[in-house]
């Protein structure tokens, strides 16, 4: 289907208009079925005619022309709602596009809207639009973003984020929308390539998505009027009411480091919000214990419990992220010419789908395992093990620099001044400071800091798991960091714990460094052991993977540690620059 110039041939119209006429069968009849009409915004019965992935009637008529190979699924019983849209989706957060999908969709969660980044800075381009290619061929929608900018200081940035990789990407059918916008303080400062990016994006009818946390309204009204389309990043209702008030459509997220759904709605509705056609959900790409209660289905039964009402908690998750997309007349409803991607609920007031079809395919049933899905040939898309070229050795392991990271949260990192004797082959466990190296993933550099906040008892800690692909080492004791490094090295790349010289855990992430081959559901598990480990070691956040994710997002205050060395994103300089190795 990727290959195609158009969503269906000529013939395929034909045969489907001829199903109209009861010259030809459909391949499936939901009859007896009480649906949403999100048109109507009514609960309706009648007929649904499907043929192979798209609804060609819904109504009250049965077709005429029913053949032995048609499938009949009475529907008493259920009540039928549009596939779900998450329309914020990091697929690469240790979980794989493939795997992340067949969960969701599982969960009734049928159509993604993409992050590009890993695609961006890890496979050429010739890689990265074969694998696009390969993903829409799954039963769900598979859309992208296209990024601006690689969310931190990047070595060769001018080559990983040139004008013409960025207009590649914006002429991709499968794409979208240009964002999320994290470069946005760059285009506010002057900077005219990124503005002429979000023209070109909307000369291409592409949106573009904020990353405004915290935003003033002058600094919402500028990006409006260069461009910004909508936003995920309010935080309170009253930055839902100014986006909303300035024509941005409001993504409302609730996601492991942001789980806020239920005090924007309780605010909005303070507030007197009491319309819902501009705002959407999203779970903004959460590690995959956050899933362990649903996709969009758990976040439209946080919208039913606080209030809204049941064809707006549904509208928000379908049509209007549709509408907002420009795939209206593909996504979002249960409707003649859709993409049949439909749920089957006991209840409207339980959105978790018993049954859901995705193009047409059952890809759950009542009381059945979701089947699986044919897993991809990574290595077709230049996604292979972790393979490194060098070795990592002692002289790597020196720390002298006066100034490291603090954590305020999971994610927010301070500067603050080293006392204490970082000389040492190990740390005391009475305090909470970790030495802390990044390296370059082909060793030609080094950024070796400290980090105060992390852990009070962890031995060593390897990550190929970061926002570039770029190599984490933190920990107390240098041996235990080198065995982790070169454990994480024998497994072509993961998240290893040593300990007093042993393996404490480890997670293969075999799929470039950053992606396991694990189903979510075994992943899930993986994850709660990590955290639970690093817990009992000190660390006192929420999110130990958006903590490794975001040591160098510089969308992020106050200071990161990059592939340029140490940089204060508040004055955009390099304070202490990254050691040649």
């Amino acid at each position: 289907m990727g290959e195609q110039r158009y969503r269906w041939k000529g013939s395929e119209l034909r045969e489907q208009a001829a199903i109209i006429d009861g010259k030809q069968s459909p391949t499936k009849v939901l009859v007896n079925a009480t649906y949403l009409h999100s048109y109507f915004r009514e609960w309706v019965k009648g007929n649904i005619w499907i043929h192979d992935d798209r609804i060609v009637y819904a109504g009250e008529r049965f077709p005429d022309r029913v053949d032995d190979a048609c499938e009949i699924v009475d529907c008493r019983g259920y009540v039928l709602v549009p596939g779900y849209i998450e329309p914020h989706v990091h697929p690469f957060q240790l979980y794989n596009p493939h795997s992340f999908a067949r969960y969701a969709a599982a969960h009734g969660t049928t159509t993604l809207l993409n992050d590009n980044l890993f695609l961006l800075l890890q496979l050429d381009d010739e890689e990265a639009f074969l694998f696009l290619q390969e993903m829409n061929a799954l039963p769900t929608s598979m859309y992208w973003w296209c990024r601006f900018d690689g969310q931190t200081e990047l070595e060769r940035e001018e080559e990983q984020v040139s004008n013409a990789r960025i207009k590649r990407w914006l002429d991709q059918e499968a794409v979208l929308q240009g964002g999320e916008l994290t470069s946005w303080p760059k285009v506010i400062s002057g900077d005219d390539i990124i503005l002429y990016w979000m023209q070109e994006a909307h000369r291409r009818r592409r949106k573009i998505e904020g990353h405004f946390p915290g935003a003033s309204e002058k600094t919402l009204v500028k990006m409006a009027l260069f461009g910004a389309d909508g936003d995920h990043e309010a935080m309170t209702g009253k930055e839902v009411r100014m986006r909303l008030w300035h024509g941005y459509t409001v993504t409302l997220r609730h996601s492991s480091i942001r789980p806020d759904l239920p005090v924007l709605l309780e605010e909005m509705k303070a507030l007197g919000i009491r319309h819902y056609d501009k705002c959407l959900l999203t779970t903004d790409g959460s590690p995959p214990a956050f899933y362990e209660n649903g996709v969009i289905d758990w976040l439209i039964r946080i919208a039913i419990e606080h209030g809204v009402p049941v064809i707006d908690a549904y509208a928000m998750a379908t049509i209007n992220a549709a509408r907002h997309y420009g795939i209206e007349h593909l996504h979002g409803s249960i409707a003649t010419g859709r993409i049949a991607h439909i749920n089957f609920l006991r209840s409207a007031h339980d959105p978790t789908p018993a049954q859901v079809l995705a193009k047409g395919e059952w890809v759950k049933r009542d009381g059945e395992a979701p089947p699986l899905w044919p897993t991809p040939k990574w290595d077709r898309f230049g996604i292979r093990p972790l393979s490194l070229s060098w070795e990592l050795d002692w002289d790597d392991l020196q720390f002298s620099m006066p100034m490291g990271l603090c954590m305020e949260n999971a994610v927010i990192l301070k500067p603050y001044s080293v006392s204490i004797d970082t000389s040492r082959d190990r740390l005391g466990h009475d305090h909470d400071e970790c030495f802390l190296a990044l390296f370059d993933r082909n060793g030609r550099w080094r950024v070796n800091t400290m980090l105060k906040g992390f852990a009070s008892a962890l031995g060593g800690l390897a990550s190929s798991y970061s926002n570039t692909g770029d190599l984490i080492l933190i920990g107390k004791h240098k041996e235990d960091m080198m065995l982790a490094f070169r454990r994480m090295q024998e497994i072509g790349g993961g998240i290893v714990l040593a300990e007093d010289g042993e393996i404490l855990f480890e997670l293969s992430l075999p799929l470039g460094g950053m992606m396991s081959s694990l189903e979510v559901d075994e992943l899930i598990n993986e994850e709660k052991t990590f955290v639970r480990l690093l817990r009992k070691r000190g660390y006192p956040f929420e999110d130990p993977v958006y903590s490794l994710l975001f040591l160098q997002s510089t969308h992020l205050p106050y200071v990161r540690v990059t592939q340029r060395g140490i940089y204060d994103v508040m004055h955009k300089t390099v304070l202490f620059p990254s050691i040649m190795r």
